[in-house]
Formats: structure tokens, C-alpha cells, sequence
């Protein structure tokens, strides 16, 4: 027989795999553009779960349009924000730290400002401790540092921000499997089962020359806990908890598996999202559009 040749397992484009060190991953803010307006670019929020739900797809020319129809979605749970501080930004490096009033500070002597937010996540009652995050903002330096002025103590929704059928990434990582083997890390396939010294590894690791083990090797260690970005998420449903519970009965945001009750401002996307329940995640607009999630339109009938 031939020998048999397969493409290398396992994507090289994330290196090291390792955990991340921080829950809430930064982003390029730079380059996500606002959605509408003048405010934050992005928004802090926390998975809840995934559920089926039944809607009136209206996409144009969908062979499924005017029907009803079972999409999977995932609930976000998004409690209020509030500006905690603000960096000032010289030629997008961050000066000599130092505390000043912002009152105080010369302004010509930067050129970007963004807001450092905390979410009011004690409503929520999953945890007391608030996640802190730097946030971009939209507009011109002068229309940033008025809306921070005007917004310092209060607090934003995330309706302020996102609408129903908008696109939008979510930014956090995924689940944490703890050390795994390399089948199930990189997906090489299993040896010859009289294969000695183990069937669920590589068959040869590195040649005696050069001698030794390149990081290419599919080799042990660290899977899950690693910072993604998921693009083209089409928001379904949005707004505040207590008011769609009053407009709806069959729409239940109670007694989700491993999370419990939807207490705050809430949005449901279509498909799924990454990480276990009550991970943090940055909600952000869409880096990249795309015309096929873009035309999508649906209408929420019912969530089971």
C-alpha cells in the first residue's frame, strides 16, 4: 500500500496555548467603529445560556420567509454600567501615570480618551464583584470628553448602545478543559491499537536531526481558557427584563440551567456564544460585516 499522508493537525494560528491571564480581553478599539451616535463602543455582559426560540423569519428571499421556525439563540444578561475613571491617549500611547481630577487635566496635551467602565453585576445576584474594563468611545476628543463628563455618575444600558437586529461580536474565552492529550487537543488520529507505549499519542514527535522538539509537535497540556472573538452575532431581542416579562407570558427568562433568573437589561442573539455560564464576555459592534447576517430579519414568537 501507499503511504498515507494527512494534513498537519491542530491550527498554529494561536501560540502559546496557554490561559489567558485576565478574564476580559482587551480590544483594538481603534478599529471598532460605533454604532450609532456619539457613547461606548463596546458593553460588559454575562452569558446566562443557550435556548431554542420560534420566529417569523422576514429575511428577503428566504425560502423560509413568512414561516415559523426554530432557531438556537443564547440570552445575555447585560447589568448596567458605570464609568469608573478615564485614560487620556498621546498618539495612542498612554502617558506617565499619574491621578488627576478630570477638570484638572490639559487637555491639548492628548488626542484620545477612553472611559474605564465596571458593571453593576450585584443586580444580577451571580456574584458581588464588578469586572473592570477600558472601553472606546465614538466621536470626536471633544465629543468624548463631554459625554464623560455628562455620564461620570450614571449609569448606561445597553439599549443606550445596541438595537434589535444589529450585528455584534462578543469578545471572552471559552471553556476551561483543564490538560488534555493531544487527540483531543489537536485532533490527531489514534495509532494502530497494538501500537506500543499508547495509542492516544503521536507516532514520532521529532527526527534525530535536528535533535529536537519543535512547537509544531501536536504535544499535551492546556486546552480551554483561551480569549475568542465571535463575529456577526444577529441580536434578536433586547431590552429590559421586567418590561418583556410584563408584554409576554410564554417568554420565560427564569430558572436557566446554571444561571437562575434574568434580573437586568438582557439581549438574545442568534447561535451560540463561547464560555460556560456567568462567563463575562465584551459585547462590541461588528469589526467585519457581512451581507448574509446583515439581511437577516427575525421575528421572536416564543423562547423555550
Amino acid at each position: 500500500m501507499p503511504t498515507r499522508r494527512t494534513p498537519r493537525k491542530g491550527s498554529l494560528q494561536y501560540w502559546p496555548r496557554k490561559r489567558a491571564s485576565k478574564f476580559l480581553p482587551r480590544v483594538n478599539w481603534d478599529a471598532i467603529s460605533a454604532t450609532e451616535g456619539k457613547g461606548l463602543k463596546g458593553f460588559i455582559c454575562y452569558k446566562a445560556g443557550m435556548a431554542s426560540a420560534y420566529v417569523k423569519d422576514n429575511t428577503p428571499n428566504s425560502m423560509t420567509k413568512g414561516k415559523r421556525i426554530s432557531i438556537p439563540v443564547t440570552i445575555i444578561e447585560c447589568p448596567q454600567l458605570k464609568i469608573f475613571s478615564v485614560r487620556f491617549y498621546k498618539n495612542r500611547k498612554l502617558p506617565k501615570k499619574k491621578s488627576e481630577k478630570i477638570d484638572e487635566v490639559k487637555v491639548e496635551d492628548f488626542d484620545d480618551i477612553r472611559a474605564i467602565c465596571y458593571s453593576v453585576v450585584k443586580k444580577t445576584g451571580i456574584k458581588k464583584t464588578p469586572d473592570l474594563s477600558e472601553i472606546g468611545l465614538s466621536g470626536s476628543f471633544e465629543e468624548k470628553l463631554n459625554f464623560i463628563k455628562e455620564n461620570i455618575r450614571k449609569e448606561t444600558s445597553v439599549t443606550d448602545i445596541f438595537k434589535k437586529d444589529d450585528l455584534v461580536d462578543f469578545r471572552g474565552l471559552t471553556k476551561g478543559k483543564g490538560f488534555q492529550g493531544p487527540v483531543k487537543r489537536f485532533g490527531i488520529s489514534l495509532k494502530q491499537h497494538k501500537s506500543e507505549k499508547g495509542v492516544r499519542k503521536p507516532g514520532s514527535i521529532a527526527p534525530w536531526h535536528p535533535a529536537r522538539v519543535t512547537f509544531r509537535a501536536p504535544m499535551a497540556g492546556q486546552l480551554g481558557m483561551f480569549t475568542r472573538a465571535i463575529y456577526n452575532s444577529k441580536i434578536i431581542e433586547i431590552g429590559k427584563s421586567e418590561a418583556w416579562k410584563r408584554e409576554s407570558t410564554k417568554n420565560s427568562l427564569k430558572n436557566i440551567l446554571n444561571y437562575g433568573d434574568i434580573k437586568t437589561d438582557f439581549a438574545i442573539v442568534y447561535g451560540s456564544v463561547q464560555g460556560p455560564s456567568k462567563r463575562q464576555l465584551i459585547i462590541t459592534s461588528s469589526l467585519r460585516k457581512t451581507k448574509k447576517q446583515a439581511k437577516k430579519s427575525y421575528e421572536l414568537i416564543e423562547l423555550r
